[in-house]
């Protein structure tokens, strides 16, 4: 195994270490055909994948589910069972050590051209390493580009430690010659529309599971699902975590190890195709022709990765308290499991726990900071000024628990022209004025487009304030409350707040029942910072803290007013019924109008994810209703119900979008 020894690898008085220092030193060669002697699971039986594959097809809980629905369908259980197969055929790994070592060479080779460095966290790897030799292993990264896919199993192998296999979403299966490496070096391909396709939960399920069961290999899947074209984190889906929980429930492993990941890049390879997603261009089919015409992407220098290894979590001190595990010995360890509502409850709190845990742990950079006021002067800034509001900021930021990554021994003056160098594709500097870049085209342009331009450039520096909006989350919501409160009463504040928290818990994490922890871990960040003060009853803004207020404010405008402006939409200009499909591009036509006549003054509006996160707000308020319709989801709108969202949103806040305001 590679030393983890800070002596030889550069480490930094965080306790990161640039793990590309010591590759750019050796021969590639040498690195990918060097002896491999990873610690297992203890408790694994050593298996073939063939073999992997033969337990999935012959195991009980399979042959149960396959013989409900030669029951309910009357098709012959040979038939179901040669499906069976072929199902486990397309979705299986075949994890193979030269594969590892192919792979290894190119991402060397990708990772010294396009990253300056990639930092890790060495006590993280040490506690892997050990946590890998107790007990199975869920790897659970956070996902904001394709690279995610690649670097772990990369780390890992570096540092001879057990290679993941990896639940890959089915496109990569078709990429031709890639689409087999992949899974030759430890993907497992998943279908995105599983629907009610029961044949396939079943073996999609024992396959995980008997991963998990047997400790074959440590298994890395995104909690998130999707990666994020916003960069903030997403709702936790909970399927595939059900489904690597469900040994322990049963009692067929003692414990198992979830370990949060946290990603973080100084800049995204992906950042103008996400922003230009957002706004509805379709995206890129993930071809092998696609990829190989993307590698000029790779010409361009992207900064900074870091990859921090969280404490792995123990689901069985998790558990304690909260479950009662002895029932679940009187089912059969053979039958399926259906989840009970506190299973589900407790899946739902550790899967928004474990994303939470992503955010505490991403290292943000300086451009991060300087993104976030950028767009709060998107008319520019000066760069004096620029500076002066990043360093205040940094400030804010370090007293709010971020992790920051500022370059020591060496000047601020220094650190903000790097980023601004770093990130030439976002911004320019002409005459000492830092501005955001608009996209070039041919030729003059109309209204629409020009907005277009002009929104593009917003969601791109949009997505790097993102990653670190997690941060002031909870003050800002506090700061809002308490400017749109009726009085200073605690009651008061904790009401707004709440109705906040609720209203975006898609656009923001929210673990479940915690309303008044996120309450006071806000106002404690507040009141520390000297912003506010406390007494048994009231909340006040101090003298000397309403800078902080305003500016905290200021975060959550974008998407205070994004909401208001899609409430008008839905109570003045759609239908009382709207399909799913024409949604977007209704309510993307509505606000394009609103912008263009400066009525609206936000371009986050024009964000789908954004629109979407609106609609599920609704449904989950019951504001909304949503059937299926020939195969769409069709959503019904209580116009009142929006309105009274609307008008408690509205009240108090400054920039609002007038009711009686008409085209």
């Amino acid at each position: 195994m590679e030393r983890l020894s800070t002596d030889s690898l550069g480490a930094e008085a965080d306790g990161f270490f640039d793990m590309l220092d010591e590759r750019r030193r050796s021969s590639d060669l040498g690195y990918a055909f060097r002896s491999f002697n990873p610690q297992p699971y203890r408790g694994a039986t050593p298996i073939s994948a063939s073999t992997l594959k033969r337990m999935v097809l012959e195991s009980q809980n399979l042959s149960y589910i396959i013989q409900e629905i030669t029951l309910e369908s009357d098709e012959p259980r040979e038939v179901l069972l040669q499906e069976a197969s072929a199902l486990l055929d397309e979705m299986s790994q075949n994890l193979q050590l030269g594969f590892i070592r192919l792979l290894g060479f190119a991402m060397n080779k990708v990772f010294q051209s396009v990253f300056s460095s990639i930092r890790v966290n060495e006590d993280g790897l040490t506690r892997l390493q050990q946590a890998i030799q107790e007990y199975p292993v869920i790897l659970l990264p956070n996902h904001r580009s394709y690279m995610d896919f690649l670097v772990l199993s990369y780390i890992m192998f570096t540092y001879d430690l057990s290679i993941p296999v990896i639940a890959a979403g089915i496109p990569l299966m078709g990429m031709k010659l890639f689409g087999e490496v992949f899974r030759r070096s430890g993907a497992f391909f998943i279908r995105r529309a599983i629907g009610s396709d029961k044949l396939y939960w079943a073996v999609l399920s024992e396959y995980v599971r008997t991963i998990v069961r047997t400790g074959y290999a440590p298994l890395e899947f995104y909690i998130e699902g999707l990666r994020s074209r916003t960069l903030k984190s997403l709702t936790p889906k909970l399927g595939m975590l059900h489904m690597v929980l469900e040994p322990f429930f049963k009692g067929e492993v003692f414990d198992i190890s979830l370990v949060p990941i946290s990603i973080s890049y100084e800049r995204v390879l992906e950042e103008s195709l996400l922003a230009h997603e957002l706004l509805g261009v379709p995206k890129p089919k993930e071809t092998t022709g696609a990829l190989l015409k993307a590698r000029t992407v790779l010409k361009e220098n992207y900064g900074c990765m870091h990859v921090f290894f969280g404490n792995p979590v123990s689901v069985r001190d998790l558990v304690k308290g909260k479950i009662n595990l002895g029932q679940y010995n009187l089912v059969p360890r053979d039958l399926p499991m259906k989840p009970s509502k506190e299973m589900q409850e407790f899946v739902s709190g550790l899967a928004h726990m474990i994303v939470r845990l992503q955010e505490r742990n991403v290292v943000l950079s300086a451009w991060n900071l300087m993104a976030v006021v950028l767009l709060q002067n998107l008319q520019g800034i000066d760069l004096d000024l620029l500076t002066h509001k990043t360093l205040w900021l940094r400030r804010l930021a370090l007293r709010c628990g971020a992790h920051l990554r500022w370059p020591e021994n060496v000047s601020d003056s220094e650190v903000m022209s790097s980023s601004l160098s770093l990130h030439h594709s976002v911004i320019r500097c002409e005459r000492g004025r830092v501005y955001l870049m608009e996209e070039e085209g041919p030729g003059p342009v109309t209204q629409e487009e020009g907005v277009f331009r002009q929104a593009a450039a917003v969601l791109m520096c949009a997505s790097y304030r993102n990653q670190a909006v997690h941060v002031f989350t909870r003050p800002a919501m506090v700061a809002v409350a308490m400017t749109t409160a009726a009085s200073h009463r605690t009651d008061d504040i904790f009401h707004n707040f709440a109705f906040l928290l609720e209203l975006f818990s898609n656009e923001f994490v929210v673990i479940p029942g915690q309303a008044v922890q996120d309450f006071e871990e806000g106002c404690s960040l507040l009141q520390e910072s000297g912003v506010i003060g406390r007494s048994d009853e009231e909340i006040h803004v101090r003298d000397n803290g309403q800078e902080t207020i305003i500016f905290l404010r200021a975060i959550l405008q974008p998407f205070i007013e994004s909401y208001q402006v899609v409430f008008r939409y839905l109570c003045e200009e759609s239908s009382q019924t709207l399909r799913e499909k024409t949604f977007s591009t209704n309510s993307r036509s509505f606000i394009m109008k609103l912008l263009i006549s400066g009525e609206v003054q936000s371009y986050e509006c024009l964000s789908s994810d954004l629109q979407k996160n609106v609609l599920s707000a609704l449904l989950r308020m019951d504001a909304v209703t949503k059937t299926k319709v020939d195969d769409q989801n069709e959503f019904r709108v209580n116009k009142s119900a929006v309105k009274k969202i609307w008008d408690m949103l509205s009240n108090g806040w400054t920039r609002q979008i007038s009711v009686d305001a008409r085209l």
